[in-house]
């Protein structure tokens, strides 16, 4: 049995990192006129009944519709964004996504939701690889994640196996996702310049 996800989720949107590789501040980068961030608010809107976003820099974001919480744990990276996010959230299950990631698939989000039954986590597996920051987490995990940032752990996939995953395979994911997009996020220069490309390309579909 499944559930429907719009309305039982929150998402909580992880803004940290220092953005060394892109050489900017990802977080207030513009892509089609838009924040990167003001995308990935517009995606989850359709999944999630509150957005929460981690930032160690709330007035970058104090003009955008998302509670704004700062990172509990200091240098925990996306570990310590998720467990910050889920200590506040009033939802038990949360959608987890990353803050440079333009081109979310609802689609696949709202699918990932619909997964969650008595799980705590339901992640993509995608070309052998996680996907920990386009991931469904219960509030359950928290003290796992506590546990693992004790130990100053910060690797996300170390706790999954103390609590229940439900794993979605590239069969599901190409379903829904066969650009397989969802994941992209933008690190690198070379990064920003094939999401403008792909931006353009969207646009020129919607117009013909």
């Amino acid at each position: 049995m499944t559930q429907d996800a719009e309305g039982t989720l929150n998402a909580i949107i992880l803004a940290g990192g220092k953005s060394r590789r892109l050489g900017t501040d990802k977080t207030v980068l513009e892509l089609g006129g838009k924040r990167l961030t003001e995308i990935v608010l517009e995606a989850v809107g359709g999944v999630a009944r509150e957005a929460i976003v981690v930032t160690n820099s709330p007035h970058l974001f104090e003009d955008l519709p998302a509670r704004l919480v700062s990172d509990v744990v200091a240098g925990a990276g996306p570990l310590g964004g998720i467990l910050s996010g889920l200590l506040v959230s009033n939802r038990k299950h949360n959608l987890v996504v990353g803050c440079d990631m333009p081109f979310l698939n609802v689609g696949l989000l709202r699918y990932l939701g619909q997964l969650i039954d008595d799980h705590d986590v339901v992640i993509p597996r995608f070309n052998g690889y996680f996907e920990p920051l386009h991931a469904v987490y219960s509030r359950d995990c928290i003290e796992p994640i506590r546990a693992l940032l004790a130990r100053r752990d910060f690797a996300i996939v170390d706790f999954l196996d103390q609590v229940r995953v439900r794993y979605v395979e590239q069969d599901e994911i190409d379903a829904l996702d066969p650009s397989h997009l969802s994941f992209f996020n933008v690190n690198t220069p070379e990064d920003l310049e094939r999401a403008k490309a792909e931006v353009e390309r969207r646009r020129h579909l919607a117009a013909s």
